[in-house]
């Protein structure tokens, strides 16, 4: 119909229109969108690519299965009953669409290396392998190393982080919004998977 209404309208070049549905955010209501903070940002790192899809819901995983998998619409309604008759766990299942959906903007293999990095962080509590690293002084006060090290955006939210207990050091506990680094190597931690080694100097 849009196409005969241009003709009508003498439209020289016609267009014509492919509709498609929206893939919801990682919320699983609004549409993804960078603005609502709820996207999977194609130039993510993988790890955080990988953990991103973790976090989405049971229910979610099956329309982001049908939207970004390569799979076949057979291959995935068979992934759906094994979930549903517990012959496969969810978290496997999700897994492989997060393996999947890393290995297509990182390179094969990426999706296994995130996959185990992403275990190590969370499943054993392990620190993870590769950090950025921040050259800093003697001296130096957690608050403003927390916030050069791009940690946390203002030494205000370094307070409220600090007073919440989400902030560690070679993963013990700072208690102090006072504490100052002396020489040495540390694992500066905030929250559970924000992680950058830091060398005082």
């Amino acid at each position: 119909m849009g196409r005969q209404l241009q003709k009508v309208y003498d439209v020289k070049k016609q267009q014509a229109v492919l509709m498609m549905p929206i893939l919801e955010g990682l919320d699983g209501v609004q549409k993804m969108s960078k603005s609502l903070g709820n996207y999977i940002g194609v130039t993510d790192t993988a790890n955080d690519m990988f953990g991103k899809v973790l976090s989405i819901s049971d229910e979610l995983m099956w329309r982001y299965y049908e939207l970004l998998s390569t799979k076949s619409l057979e291959s995935i309604e068979q992934l759906k009953i094994g979930v549903e008759d517990k012959s496969l766990h969810p978290k496997a299942v999700k897994d492989m669409l997060a393996m999947e959906i890393v290995d297509r903007f990182h390179g094969a293999g990426a999706g296994g290396v995130a996959k185990e990095e992403f275990t190590k962080i969370f499943a054993k509590k392990d620190i993870p392998t590769d950090m950025d690293e921040y050259t800093i002084e003697l001296g130096s006060g957690i608050l403003e190393v927390l916030v050069m090290t791009k940690l946390v955006p203002s030494t205000s939210q370094a307070r409220r982080d600090i007073k919440g207990g989400a902030v560690k050091i070679d993963q013990t506990k700072v208690d102090s919004d006072k504490y100052s680094f002396e020489e040495g190597e540390f694992v500066l931690q905030k929250g559970k998977k924000n992680f950058v080694k830091v060398i005082v100097k």
